[in-house]
């Protein structure tokens, strides 16, 4: 898969979310979305960021943003998550990598000199029609949400 870059329509998808329902590309269109993708529920960084983005989404919605979340984690991992943390937005359950791997971020990683295949924490901004208008590689975990809304105010 090419990298995917600013004006790229975003690569289909439908897979389930953390409720059971099936989501795909064509049920964003006509709102705005944060995708964001990463590692694994209920790890310190993915708590962190979500949280970010859970007390965020107000501000984020004001201007017309919807978060949806992927991780390969399953959906009843999705459910305890969200309940843990009071998430109030969608994650689906990527469990198979497809649309990890379609957005690119399905990579090899190494950790103390081991290597293994991961999720590389990235965010995506849709348009209203699907297309990539940012692309976050350097997310900032504790504040991912004002980091978005600083790069929406540079615009």
């Amino acid at each position: 898969m090419a990298e995917l870059k600013i004006g790229d329509m975003a690569p289909d998808f439908s897979l389930p979310t953390q409720s059971g329902e099936v989501l795909s590309l064509s049920d964003l269109k006509g709102s705005k979305t944060v995708l964001y993708f990463y590692p694994k529920d209920n790890t310190s960084g993915c708590t962190l960021e979500a949280k970010s983005l859970r007390d965020g989404k107000e501000e984020l919605a004001a201007r017309g943003y919807r978060i949806v979340g992927v991780s390969p984690d399953s959906e009843r991992s999705h459910q305890n998550f969200c309940s843990k943390h009071d998430l109030n937005f969608t994650l689906i359950a990527d469990t198979d990598k497809v649309m990890c791997e379609a957005y690119g971020v399905w990579v090899e990683k190494s950790m103390y000199g081991r290597k293994y295949m991961g999720v590389k924490r990235t965010t995506f901004l849709l348009d209203d029609q699907g297309r990539i208008t940012h692309i976050f590689d350097k997310v900032k975990t504790a504040d991912h949400y004002r980091q978005i809304i600083n790069e929406l105010d540079k615009k």
